[in-house]
């Protein structure tokens, strides 16, 4: 594409490089307004208006006539996709349990790297399509990818408006239309299976049963802006190493990728031997001289094996070992990587380094596969409180923007100034100090208990380990709360959206159900229990 703006094929990889460093310094500028703005008007609404920004950026970028149309579409893409940080933080929101988050980290990565791979093939089968003379793709080669990208965006703002839920703990229980009309839609297309519930409670409903005596929330309640983030909730001593170790693993990892590639195309040097130049087992230059194809194939299992460790391995890791001990075996691993890498050219044959090459680079696939969702899990539960947490990763998001757009750069500098110096292990020692540095700040790290809720609850014995309850203090606030709340919202149930309005004795059933459950206290010394019928919300019809 780039060489079709009449750029000299020569210098078409350095301004492709340049087009991609824009797109992550445009990027690093808006993702703590980002961050921020989710924080206040909640994570849904940012994130559809970034696809909406995202949609138009890259359709304008596959008409793109000019260098410098490229570059500007490119940098408005990037100033558009602050959206990664915020899911992230809506991971956070959704999965608060520590067990899960392994889990639960590692599917957006998955689906990035799938991305990696069948991204670039798709593309590339869709551009310069072959059309006949008049065809507005003739005339714009590389518009047909750019269009189907934008059409999978639209597909995902779709998706997100009908059916995303709204995570912000201020936002959540607001009324959502999207969510109203996709609710309308699925239940067009649903089939009934038996008796239908009379009552069906959603957010809204729902937190007005949760508050305190059944009190609506009042305008001034609704229209409070929440207090400002300080400086202090926001960098805590703990997020500060975070984000450094955060920063520096996309920094080398990212410069690693890049390189990689160079390095492997790069022409072998067959004349160490006589060369006066080459002082083994430091000064030589030189790759494997091997093409596109076979590097392709090379990432392509690079990317499999990603998949792999991603979702079948990482998760029962990290729960068996904790993240933070992952994270600092990967910190340890990746300097050795790169130490070695170079040396794969001074094998003797191109079956030896590729095969060693593959060996180094499963190696590198493990150690990003866990150090990425290892440290995002890390910063998220550093957050002092899910208050902030939207803010922080639009902060991490801008900084590992920095860092994907630094790495490259460095990368290919130290390689040029490496191969005319006769040093070819230049870049890959350097990548190997910049990864020793990531790894200090992650033997500072302390591991954190996250937002989970759970410690509301207890096992109540090996037989029953699935049947969580009150401890006994929240029971009796939780029973004095409910007795409060259902006298009081007596009168506030048929007040409630039109599609569930009750009759009264639906009403009268749906408040009080005679036959619930018992709620037991045990005394201090755990011998006898005294149980008292309770009345409580019928959880058959609230489902």
């Amino acid at each position: 594409m780039v060489e079709s703006f009449d750029v000299p094929a020569d210098h078409a990889a350095k301004w492709a490089g340049i087009i991609t460093a824009v797109f992550s310094l445009s990027q690093a500028c808006t993702g703590l307004a980002y961050g921020r703005a989710s924080d206040v008007f909640g994570r849904k609404p940012v994130i559809m208006a970034g696809l909406v920004c995202t949609i138009a950026s890259t359709i304008l970028f596959g008409f793109s006539r000019s260098l410098v149309w490229a570059i500007v579409t490119r940098a408005l893409s990037g100033a558009s996709n602050g959206n990664v940080g915020i899911i992230r933080t809506m991971v956070a929101e959704l999965v608060p349990e520590k067990e899960l988050q392994p889990i639960a980290f590692s599917i957006s990565p998955m689906i990035l790297t799938l991305g990696n791979i069948f991204g670039p093939a798709f593309g590339g089968a869709l551009a310069d399509p072959v059309v006949g003379e008049g065809s507005i793709l003739r005339e714009f080669p590389y518009a047909l990818p750019n269009i189907v990208a934008a059409i999978i965006f639209a597909a995902a703002l779709v998706v997100g408006v009908l059916f995303g839920k709204e995570t912000l703990e201020t936002k959540k229980n607001e009324r959502d239309r999207g969510r109203v009309v996709g609710s309308m839609l699925t239940s067009l297309f649903s089939k009934k299976k038996g008796p239908q519930p009379k009552c069906q409670l959603d957010d809204e409903q729902e937190a007005l049963l949760n508050r305190p005596n059944g009190s609506e929330p009042n305008q001034d309640d609704k229209q409070q802006a929440p207090p400002a983030i300080t400086y202090s909730e926001l960098f805590s001593r703990q997020t500060n190493l975070n984000l450094i170790a955060y920063t520096m693993l996309f920094l080398h990892s990212i410069a690693f990728d890049q390189l990689l590639p160079i390095f492997m195309h790069y022409p072998r040097q067959l004349d160490r031997a006589t060369n006066p130049d080459v002082e083994l087992p430091f000064k030589f230059t030189g790759g494997f001289g091997i093409g596109s194809s076979r590097i392709g194939l090379l990432f392509m299992v690079y990317g499999l094996f990603g998949i792999f460790f991603q979702f079948i391995i990482f998760p029962p890791a990290a729960r068996r070992f904790g993240i933070l001990k992952c994270f600092k075996a990967c910190s340890v691993t990746f300097p050795i990587i790169y130490v070695l890498t170079p040396f794969t050219a001074l094998l003797p044959s191109v079956g030896t380094q590729q095969a060693a090459m593959v060996v180094l680079m499963l190696v590198k696939c493990w150690a990003a596969i866990f150090g990425f969702p290892s440290s995002t899990i890390m910063l998220t539960n550093s957050a002092v409180s899910l208050r902030v947490l939207g803010t922080l990763n639009g902060v991490a998001t801008s900084l590992s923007a920095l860092g994907r757009a630094a790495g490259p750069a460095v990368g290919g500098l130290t390689f040029s100034l490496g191969v005319s110096k006769g040093y070819v292990i230049l870049p890959w020692w350097v990548l190997a100090a910049l990864a020793i540095l990531s790894a200090i700040p992650v033997f500072f790290l302390e591991e954190q208990d996250g937002f989970s809720d759970s410690k509301i609850t207890e096992l109540v014995d090996e037989d029953t380990a699935n049947d969580a309850v009150l401890s006994s203090s929240d029971r009796d606030v939780r029973q004095t709360s409910l007795y409060g709340t259902m006298s009081s919202s007596r009168n506030h149930v048929h007040n409630l959206h039109d599609s569930y309005l009750l009759e009264d004795d639906d009403v009268d059933d749906f408040m009080l159900d005679d036959s619930s459950s018992t709620l037991s206290t045990e005394d201090s010394s755990g011998s006898s229990t005294a149980s008292s019928q309770a009345p409580t919300v019928n959880e058959s019809r609230v489902q």
